[in-house]
């Protein structure tokens, strides 16, 4: 028998993250500089910034929010509604650099119904697909086999994003 080991989902599984740590984990991760490793933040703009997804679907998941705290697009400023956008263009662009994903998810969840799993901030997803991504597990088994560690896949994909938002910075 083949054994898959997947020990940050503990993480996840016993809400360890969210016990400890009080407030919205966007605005903490913001906050935070200096500490984008340990917060899986691979970029940040003036009024955004984009971060891996702790609990992720596919392998490099990212997020993108803004760094105010409010829950509903209509919210936005259109400054903020364009550096999200600008955010997720280049998140996409250093994607495609760093892991050549076949193709991508993007979107947004409003509402618990919607999917949304934080209500209270908003936030992007973009999800890179290959092909054959989805295999047996899921079906057979409910699980989701991430291949990568987090921490490396920021390691490989916070370059990519940094050289995009120097350039995009002149």
């Amino acid at each position: 028998m083949e054994r898959l080991w997947a020990p940050w989902r503990m993480t996840y599984i016993n809400n360890i993250e969210e016990e400890k740590k009080e407030g919205c984990f966007f605005c903490n991760a913001f906050a935070e500089t200096g500490r984008e490793v340990e917060n899986l933040v691979v970029g940040r703009g003036r009024d955004a910034f984009i971060m891996l997804n702790r609990f992720p679907y596919s392998n490099a998941h990212l997020l993108i929010a803004p760094a105010r705290h409010f829950g509903t697009m209509e919210e936005a400023t259109d400054a903020e509604g364009a550096e999200l956008w600008r955010l997720t263009t280049l998140a996409k662009k250093a994607l495609s650099n760093a892991f050549s994903p076949h193709g991508f998810n993007v979107g947004i969840n409003q509402g618990r119904v919607a999917g949304a799993g934080v209500l209270d901030h908003l936030h992007l997803h973009i999800v890179p697909r290959w092909d054959g991504d989805i295999n047996f597990m899921p079906v057979f088994a409910d699980v989701k086999i991430i291949p990568q560690a987090l921490e490396e896949t920021r390691n490989k994909l916070a370059p990519y994003v940094e050289e995009l938002l120097a350039g995009s910075r002149s």
